[in-house]
């Protein structure tokens, strides 16, 4: 797992920057209901996506775990970014109209917590917005992906949409019904400044980038980095991946 803390400096120039926080934010935006006056953002890293997600009547707030993000994100959003744990959100019980997850599910072991923690502090009507399938919507069908598809989950080839991963669409949407969140229409975004080079592949193997995924042997990240050597246009980046954002509606209460 990637140290956030210190990924928080380079962090939005090594993840496409303001296109694709852009393009995130304008999804969040497509799926939340009118009159939604209040959202938060958990795992809001460095603010980056929040801070577009707000619009007149509508507050953003963030939260996330590590000191570094926050500082940035403390910035961009004054007196709207707090610290705090996924699985702990300091809020009452229905107490906001929307949670947004954007990339955090994927990283986590504990995603149902996540699920269950957003139900309880969503008002009935709210809507919970989540990536999914996040490993697989990167593979785009590149000689990259056709050395990387090996090491990936088993069911996450090209084009496909996976469960294996901790943010398996099918998965997540178990996760919500138990806890009272009623799956709705999502949509999709391209992840602007995503499409992977041989050369940064490489880096980021071995930076550990690809943790919630890759379980190879220190041989397999040789022989994978000496294939990845070989590829053509070593900088020229593949197309970009194309995100999932699922949509989970708040039932109100029975009786």
């Amino acid at each position: 797992m990637l140290d956030y803390e210190a990924e928080a400096a380079r962090y939005d120039e090594t993840r496409g920057g303001v296109p694709r926080a852009e393009a995130a934010a304008e999804a969040v935006l497509r799926l939340l209901p009118p009159g939604t006056r209040t959202l938060l953002d958990v795992a809001c890293g460095t603010g980056l996506v929040t801070e577009r997600i707000a619009r007149p009547g509508l507050t953003a707030y963030g939260a996330d775990a590590a000191h570094a993000m926050l500082r940035t994100a403390a910035a961009r959003l004054p007196g709207r970014a707090v610290r705090a744990d996924a699985r702990r959100l300091p809020l009452p019980d229905g107490s906001v109209d929307a949670v947004s997850a954007i990339w955090l599910l994927h990283l986590v072991p504990f995603a149902e917590e996540v699920v269950a923690e957003a139900a309880r502090v969503l008002r009935p009507g709210g809507v919970f917005l989540t990536t999914v399938d996040k490993d697989a919507c990167h593979d785009v069908g590149s000689d990259i992906d056709a050395l990387l598809r090996p090491h990936r989950p088993a069911a996450a080839g090209s084009g496909s949409r996976s469960d294996s991963g901790s943010d398996g669409a099918a998965r997540i949407t178990a996760y919500a019904a138990v806890h009272g969140l009623d799956q709705a229409p999502g949509t999709e975004f391209t992840g602007h400044g995503q499409g992977a080079t041989p050369r940064g592949t490489a880096r980021k193997l071995r930076r550990g980038y690809y943790a919630s995924w890759y379980r190879g042997t220190p041989a397999d990240t040789d022989s994978l980095d000496a294939a990845l050597a070989a590829l053509p246009d070593q900088d020229r980046p593949r197309p970009d991946p194309v995100y999932r954002l699922a949509r989970y509606v708040k039932a109100a209460p029975r009786g």
